[in-house]
């Protein structure tokens, strides 16, 4: 399936619903340090309920450790400055979808990383700045899975 990775979550309930939307689809989701709440949060355990436990999720200390874990994929790093859409990416199983920390996004040297194989955005309406990060990773999970025909699904 595919995996996800936040680069330095900052907000708790945006990593919660982020777990149990790769709970629902299957995909692996990885965390990079620093986080910006603990994981025992409670605000992070309600958004995620009780899906904790059909989540995969993995937490790493940097980005180098997850990029030992995730590689060779190929990685698309989500950022509202790309030109390519997000949904003209033809996805394969394994891949990495990278999103940068709230409210900033991902740096400009995260994103020059050679490990990132393109940069993607989701297209908006002029003039708003970003969307909510659990809500922009259900997106992009939801598009790479659908051209799977939501493989596994019920």
């Amino acid at each position: 399936m595919f995996r996800v990775l936040f680069y330095s979550p900052r907000i708790a309930p945006n990593t919660g619903n982020a777990i149990r939307m790769v709970a629902g689809t299957g995909c692996e989701l990885h965390l990079v340090e620093p986080l910006g709440f603990d994981l025992s949060e409670p605000k992070l355990r309600r958004a995620g309920l009780d899906y904790h436990d059909l989540a995969s999720v993995t937490v790493h200390a940097d980005l180098a450790s997850a990029w030992a874990a995730v590689m060779p994929a190929r990685v698309f790093a989500f950022t509202a400055h790309a030109q390519a859409s997000f949904a003209d990416i033809a996805y394969e199983p394994g891949d990495v979808l990278l999103f940068g920390p709230e409210p900033t996004g991902l740096d400009a040297e995260t994103l020059a990383d050679p490990h990132v194989t393109a940069q993607v955005r989701i297209p908006m309406l002029d003039g708003r700045r970003s969307l909510n990060l659990s809500n922009a990773a259900a997106v992009a999970v939801y598009e790479a899975w659908r051209q799977h025909d939501f493989m596994g699904s019920v």
